[in-house]
């Protein structure tokens, strides 16, 4: 009786964690570049939601992108709804065909990042505020060109491997 309550369990956490992968079937002919699509100004509308579903937070990002041929800038500059700011700068460096290495203030360690298609996924962990400290979350964040000038993006937080919430955004030429 236990070993089927355990499979039972384990079956149903691996079944509630699946998510996207960079080998599904592509939805369109589109090639995303990511040092393309982000040259020059961008603008991003979000929100982050709560593993419930709660929508905890809105946000704007007036985002800056320079490609000189190896590293990828973007200076990001957010303005959330409840009138705070914050400035966030990636440097991303290209390091194969389809393959990226990121860092940016309040990442632990390197962003991986993964292009395909029309498609880029991008696995990180950054140091967020909560409350009067600050937690430690893994981002597995996917972005889907629906255009030459729209890209989709959600990301799914995790903490200990534990869903936590996700950040859905549009990002707009």
């Amino acid at each position: 009786m236990f070993r089927l309550t355990l499979v039972s369990l384990l079956f149903f956490v691996t079944a509630c964690s699946q998510g996207p992968s960079i080998n599904d079937t592509n939805l369109s002919k589109l090639e995303l570049n990511i040092e393309d699509f982000f040259d020059g100004k961008t603008t991003a509308y979000g929100q982050f939601q709560d593993r419930f579903g709660t929508i905890r937070s809105r946000f704007k990002v007036d985002i800056e992108g320079t490609w000189d041929g190896e590293v990828l800038t973007l200076v990001e500059n957010f303005n959330y709804a409840d009138q705070s700011t914050e400035i966030r700068i990636w440097k991303l460096k290209k390091t194969g065909e389809n393959l990226w290495i990121g860092t940016a203030p309040g990442v632990v360690g390197d962003a991986i990042g993964e292009e395909k298609g029309d498609a880029f996924n991008f696995r990180y962990r950054l140091l967020v505020p909560f409350g009067k400290t600050t937690l430690l979350v893994t981002f597995d964040d996917w972005m889907w060109l629906l255009d030459e000038k729209r890209l989709f993006n959600r990301a799914y937080l995790s903490k200990y491997g534990v869903n936590i919430g996700e950040v859905l955004i549009t990002f707009e030429k």
